[in-house]
């Protein structure tokens, strides 16, 4: 299952009056906006999976699948985690495929948790480095909002450098018009420099950690 199939379960599971939207306002949810189809398409699929039953000209849209438990107030949320990141040098490879799940009561989640993956820390270059009071170890989950877009110095990021996974610090260097990711850590390592040409991408905010 792919993450926006996995994004729609959630708002499903979280937003009982979903029914009544329409396809343009759902692809919206989804950071789709003005793509309709986007979400037409990905419903379809999990209806053909049996996941969930839909009829929206009657306003029906709601789970099937086991294990979400629509009696409770805080129901159990799926992040997808999509990989693995290096707190170190940028050698693992980046990867969009979901490869599991965690399951997080929502309390315990923000409120943007539709916009949230899951990515495996490996390495110690963030260890000293602090979100909501937690440093990042290896084996830590952290929990990455992919719609982030205004990032300020010091802010833990999640980067793609040609095609390479890697957390650090962010901070824009004006002055020499570059940006530098740099590691948080009791070991010494290299800051990472780089320019407006070269192959990157900041792929979201590091919004929270769970310990391994």
């Amino acid at each position: 299952m792919n993450i926006i199939q996995t994004q729609l379960l959630n708002l499903i599971a979280s937003t009982p009056e979903m029914g009544s939207f329409s396809l343009r306002k759902i692809a919206e949810l989804l950071g789709a906006k003005g793509k309709p189809q986007i979400a037409k398409y990905h419903l379809q699929q999990l209806e053909k999976r049996g996941l969930i039953q839909m009829n929206l000209d009657e306003g029906v849209l709601k789970l099937v699948q086991k294990g979400y438990n629509h009696a409770t107030k805080s129901p159990l949320f799926a992040i997808p985690v999509v990989g693995a990141a290096n707190c170190g040098p940028a050698v693992t490879y980046a990867d969009q495929k979901v490869d599991s799940y965690l399951k997080i009561s929502s309390s315990l989640l923000p409120r943007n948790k539709n916009r949230l993956f899951a990515i495996k820390a490996d390495g110690d270059s963030m260890n000293q480095a602090k979100v909501n009071e937690k440093n990042i170890e290896t084996g830590d989950y952290v929990l990455v909002d992919r719609e982030s877009s205004n990032y300020n110095n010091g802010d833990v990021v999640l980067a793609v450098i040609d095609g390479l996974a890697t957390i650090k610090e962010f901070y824009r260097d004006k002055a020499n018009n570059r940006i530098i990711l740099k590691a948080n850590s009791d070991h010494e390592y290299m800051p990472i420099y780089i320019g407006e040409d070269d192959q990157f991408i900041i792929n979201g905010k590091v919004v929270d950690v769970i310990k391994n």
